[in-house]
């Protein structure tokens, strides 16, 4: 984790993590008990399923459409989208700009 226990991160600190050596589109910025921060940036289609845990997104670059379960709504920056364990979601439809917050909660461990 590059930034260890820091309590401050910027977006653009974050984003600088992007793409990984392995071309990954993700990357944890902080880590607790109960807690994990990511930032994650897809280009083209986002390929997540489902996860452990429950989720929190904050946008912070890009629009697009977001699909969490049977629903469909658009995005902006500064929107906030929660995600319950095990429902099936994605970023569709979004620009090449897209960054987001990622928040795990909870116990159990988030996929890739």
């Amino acid at each position: 984790m590059p930034f260890g226990n820091e309590t401050w991160i910027r977006p653009q600190q974050a984003v600088s993590l992007l793409p990984s050596e392995a071309g990954e589109r993700s990357a944890s910025v902080l880590e607790r008990p109960g807690l994990q921060v990511k930032i994650y940036a897809p280009r083209g289609l986002d390929p997540q399923g489902p996860h452990t845990r429950d989720e929190v997104y904050v946008v912070i670059s890009g629009t697009g459409m977001f699909r969490n379960g049977d629903r469909t709504h658009s995005f902006a920056p500064g929107d906030l989208m929660f995600v319950p364990a095990g429902v099936e979601h994605r970023f569709e439809s979004f620009s090449d700009d897209l960054a987001v917050w990622v928040v795990f909660v909870g116990e159990g461990q988030p996929r890739p």
